[in-house]
Order: C-alpha cells, then sequence, then structure tokens
C-alpha cells in the first residue's frame, strides 16, 4: 500500500470531490448496503444474532466465532461510520477476518445511527451491550476474557464506553483496541494536532468531512465540550483499561489518537501505541493479504496475548 506519486495524485483528486457529508449520508448508506449484497457472506464460519435491550429499543448484535471448540475469548467490535454509517452488514466480512486472525468470537454492535439517532444514543447503545456482555446471561460469556475494539467512530465508542463504565460502577473492561479513534472535538483551523492540517484534504477522509459527521452526530453545541462525545476531554482518566491504539500515517485523526493514549498512559494506564506507516483512515476494512492489515493483526494479536500472559 505504498503511497507513490501516482497514487499520491489519484488521491488528491477523489478527496478534492469532498462531498457534503451532511447532503450524502443517505446514498452512501445505500451504497454500503448493495455492496454488501454482492459481496455475500462467507461460508466458513458460525455466525448467529441478538438482540440487547437498552431503554425502550432492542440493540441488534451479531456474532461471529472461529472454527474450532469454544468458548472463544470475545472481541466485542463497535464499527466505524462517523456514527452516521456503517453496520453489521457491512462489517460481516472484517468481523469474520478478525475471528479468524485473532482465534476469538467478535461480537459487532448495530448501534443507532445519527442523525436520526443523535448523541447520546451510540454510546448509550453500545454500553447496553457490553453491560449486558460483561454483567448479563444472553452471552454466556461470564468466564471468558472480553476486549473492546472499534474503528474510527467506533474507537471514539470503544473509548467512551470504557469512561462510562468506570463512571457509572457497574463493570471495567480489561482491555481496549483503538483503531485510528476519533478523540477530539476540532477538526477545524483550530485544531492543535498538525495531523489535521497536514492529512485534512488529499486523503480521502477530510476535516471537512469530519466535521460534517459530528454535526450530524451532536445534538446541541454542549455535546463538543462532553468527553462522552470527545474523550479527551476528560479530565480524569484514570482506571482505564489496557489499551493498544493504532493510528494510520494519512490520517487526519492520527495525532488526536495517538495523544490520547499518551494521556492515558500519563493517567498511569497500560498504553501501547503503534503507527501504522504508509496507511489512510481507514486501512482496516481492506482484505487481510493487504499488508497493513496483517501488521495490524500481528500487533492485535501481541497485546492480547502479553495482556493475557
Amino acid at each position: 500500500m505504498a503511497i507513490d506519486k501516482a497514487m499520491r495524485a489519484a488521491l488528491r483528486a477523489v478527496s478534492s470531490l469532498d462531498v457534503d457529508v451532511k447532503r450524502s449520508y443517505k446514498a452512501e448508506r445505500q451504497m454500503e448496503r448493495l455492496t454488501a449484497r454482492l459481496r455475500g457472506k462467507p461460508s466458513d464460519y458460525k455466525m448467529w444474532d441478538k438482540h440487547v435491550r437498552c431503554g425502550d429499543h432492542f440493540v441488534p448484535v451479531r456474532v461471529f466465532s472461529p472454527p474450532g471448540d469454544g468458548p472463544f475469548p470475545i472481541l466485542l467490535f463497535f464499527h466505524g461510520g462517523g456514527w452516521v454509517t456503517g453496520g453489521i452488514e457491512n462489517y460481516t466480512g472484517v468481523c469474520v477476518d478478525l475471528a479468524k486472525a485473532t482465534h476469538r468470537t467478535v461480537a459487532v454492535v448495530d448501534y443507532r445511527l445519527a442523525p436520526e439517532y443523535r448523541f447520546p444514543a451510540a454510546p448509550e447503545d453500545c454500553y447496553a451491550v457490553a453491560r449486558e456482555l460483561f454483567l448479563g446471561n444472553t452471552f454466556h460469556a461470564e468466564n471468558q476474557e472480553i476486549t473492546l475494539i472499534g474503528d474510527s467512530a467506533g474507537g471514539n465508542l470503544a473509548a467512551v464506553v470504557s469512561l462510562m463504565a468506570r463512571d457509572r460502577g457497574e463493570f471495567l473492561p480489561r482491555k481496549q483496541i483503538l483503531l485510528y479513534p476519533s478523540t477530539f472535538n476540532d477538526h477545524g483551523a483550530g485544531s492543535p494536532f498538525p495531523s489535521v492540517q497536514e492529512n485534512g484534504t488529499d486523503y480521502l477522509l477530510t476535516s471537512k468531512r469530519v466535521e460534517g459527521f459530528m454535526e450530524l452526530y451532536s445534538s446541541s453545541p454542549e455535546d463538543f465540550q462532553n468527553p462522552y462525545f470527545a474523550p479527551l476531554l476528560a479530565a480524569d482518566l484514570s482506571h482505564q483499561p489496557s489499551t493498544l491504539i493504532i493510528s494510520a500515517e494519512f490520517c487526519p485523526l492520527r495525532d488526536e489518537g495517538e495523544y490520547y493514549g499518551t494521556a492515558l498512559r500519563k493517567a498511569g494506564n497500560y498504553v501501547e501505541i503503534y503507527r501504522m506507516k504508509k496507511a489512510l483512515h481507514g486501512f482496516f476494512m481492506l482484505p487481510p493479504r493487504f499488508a497493513p492489515i496483517k501488521r495490524a493483526y500481528r500487533e492485535i494479536n501481541h497485546f492480547l496475548a502479553r495482556e493475557e500472559s
């Protein structure tokens, strides 16, 4: 996935279109559903669906199990998509590959999407599923290792669920894996992070697009100051899970994700930070044959093995 001059030019041309996500998100969802149907579903895995109550509704959860006899440790996966797109169907391939690569059960949460359901709908849905996984009997996971994991907006949600769990005192995850997570509230000219300016125009995910997602996700301007919206704003980051953060070199969210890891470490938590060289935001959606995915699986497995030793 080396980014040579030709690739840079192509990325710059596509990124320059910079369609306003506030106008395009419905069409993007339709395209995701169509692509998922055309791709079909792999046949070499076990899959089943469950539902977890959250207030007056139920949150769908799809569970993928690797080959062999379980029970297996569990990865509770929160998908990306800017809190606005994404879902179980278009993340099926990602979750199957992840289950195979880690030899773990993967449970992906189909949380409610904005703007139909704005903040804090998504974190409350994700928290409800995590709570059921840790404390309930729906998943029969009482004696299994459970790790939170998410990419992009899903990385944000994993971090937020860990903060909510500590603050509410009902359970506390031991491990979390954050893939190029969104952790801050400003992706414009006022951002303190160089990656917003360096990578915010020419690498598919633009700063303008991130700002559009956050506008669709937020219920009010006050949300931008809420640590459950932007976890880097949390005044207290103590008593958080052991954390692996994997950033992407050419991603506008690179620095805020890495800085979140540094802040967690300063608060006394164990943290590993790995920057994926020559990678774009969203690389985790690539097939397993690509080098960044192979390296990501390697880092994930090393982290999980260390935490279990």
